[in-house]
């Protein structure tokens, strides 16, 4: 076994790295330990308030259309707005895992006001909503993230069709609001 984690072949199996002795040799090994154990997930659910939250916000349009965003995503979720770390406002939930193994939860649809624009999290990205994004305005993709510098950039209602087809691209990972809690 050792021979074999030497040359990079893990077990995966926590049990066959915690069995070997923390010699000279073996101490290489702490970092691949904490390699083999899923990292968890830094930004989860808290219990902080989303309008005070908001209503930090200095720039009264910023603020007025982070409060949009809300209806918006709140319209197209049947949800209410969560904080997600200290500064993502979130919606429901979904279960996701990659190829690699690793899952989590994270919001079915989510922004963020960041300090140069308005940052929405779409779940699938853009590829299948081409036609959409051609409509929608003055905006920049970055893999499932919508950038907006002001919501009087963007067509409204593009938007609004927008943010329900990528809720409804999640719905079969959705975790249903009482099997959350």
């Amino acid at each position: 076994m050792w021979q074999d984690l030497k040359r990079g072949q893990r077990s995966g199996r926590v049990e066959d790295l915690l069995t070997l002795s923390l010699s000279i040799e073996a101490r290489p090994l702490v970092g691949l330990l904490s390699m083999s154990i899923m990292a968890e997930l830094k930004t989860k659910e808290t219990k902080k308030s989303v309008n005070a939250f908001l209503n930090q916000i200095v720039d009264k349009q910023r603020r007025d259309d982070c409060f949009a965003i809300v209806e918006i995503m709140r319209a197209a979720t049947k949800e209410e707005p969560k904080m997600w770390g200290p500064s993502i406002v979130g919606f429901g939930r979904y279960r996701y895992q990659y190829e690699s193994g690793r899952e989590g939860e994270w919001p079915i649809i989510s922004f963020s006001p960041r300090k140069n624009d308005l940052t929405l999290y779409l779940m699938r990205g853009f590829d299948e909503y081409q036609d959409l994004m051609k409509r929608l305005g003055k905006h920049k993709t970055s893999k499932s993230c919508l950038h907006l510098k002001k919501l009087a950039d963007v067509d409204e209602s593009v938007l609004k069709e927008l943010v329900k087809r990528s809720v409804k691209s999640v719905e079969p990972q959705r975790i249903k609001q009482a099997a959350a809690r």
